[in-house]
């Protein structure tokens, strides 16, 4: 294709929450926390610009996230640009739980589509979703950063698909959020290969109840997020976190870890300022609906249009 030097888009993409207990692998939260990023068309080379979460962290050549990411969707789109320019503000913290490798590779795709005059037909949602959970590993962040609202994500034919959810009104999130980083790939080291059966029937049970509680009845999130499946096998690497959600539990009020961790997810409008400990920021947050969405560059955000 013929990229046009100057051509530029914006993209905002939500955090996400994934797991939320019980729903391991499967289910995602969008959250009104964002990183945006802007990619313009430049003659040649590449200049990287980052600014927020992560800015001191995160390189500045080829293996950035959303460069990898755009490259992998202008090369399936037809071929990549002479040059790229990429700003970054990011909002969304790094290596805690919250989709932010996700929002990644969800920005960089969108960026490569937007950049493109066919690029909607060309890279549908579900085909950019699938693409997106090759790229992070598991679908269940992507599918809601994407998407928004609650997802449910599954993989069938060696793809990943997924379906939007509307959250209840009332639901909406707290996170406390740790200093400390904890690597996903870390966190899966923890999980046995096997569980006993009891354990896992008794998760699946929760996990189809949390998915009525969010989208129809809140009040039944307590029970809804109790998990045998793998928060327990990850205590060791997050003690911290353990043990905020048992006190946060034991007062009846429903804390999961968030993702891989170690940030928490509490389920409640009660203010937990006092709960915090010393060193974690704490963010209420309502659900995001709308999912990744391109962003006029002097324009108010627009929704994309869905099949």
């Amino acid at each position: 294709m013929n990229w046009t030097a100057g051509g530029a888009v914006r993209v905002r993409v939500p955090a996400s929450s994934a797991n939320l207990g019980p729903g391991f692998d499967c289910l995602g939260l969008a959250l009104q926390l964002y990183d945006e990023v802007t990619v313009e068309v430049a003659d040649s080379g590449l200049a990287i610009e980052v600014a927020g979460a992560g800015a001191a962290e995160v390189p500045r050549d080829e293996s950035h996230l959303v460069v990898r990411s755009f490259r992998i969707g202008a090369e399936r789109l037809g071929g990549q640009p002479p040059g790229i320019r990429l700003s970054a503000r990011n909002a969304i913290p790094h290596g805690r739980g919250l989709g932010s490798s996700a929002a990644a590779v969800i920005a960089g795709l969108i960026a490569a589509r937007g950049l493109h005059p066919e690029g909607v037909s060309l890279l549908p949602d579900d085909d950019l979703l699938a693409l997106a959970a090759d790229l992070e590993g598991h679908p269940d962040n992507v599918a809601a950063c994407l998407l928004g609202g609650l997802t449910i994500a599954w993989t069938e034919d060696d793809a990943a698909r997924a379906v939007r959810l509307a959250p209840h009104d009332d639901v909406s999130v707290t996170l406390l959020v740790p200093r400390g980083a904890l690597s996903t790939r870390a966190a899966r080291g923890l999980l046995p290969s096997r569980v006993p059966h009891a354990e896992a029937a008794r998760t699946a049970g929760r996990a189809a109840l949390l998915v009525h509680a969010l989208t129809a009845e809140p009040g039944l999130l307590l029970p809804a997020t109790d998990d045998w499946l793998h928060q327990g096998y990850r205590e060791p690497a997050m003690p911290e976190t353990a043990e905020l959600i048992a006190r946060l539990r034991a007062r009846r009020i429903a804390a999961v870890v968030s993702g891989a961790g170690p940030s928490v997810a509490a389920f409640t409008d009660l203010d937990l300022a006092a709960d915090v400990p010393q060193g974690w920021t704490l963010h209420r947050l309502a659900v995001d609906i709308a999912g990744a969405a391109e962003i006029g560059l002097s324009t108010p955000p627009r929704r994309r249009l869905r099949r």
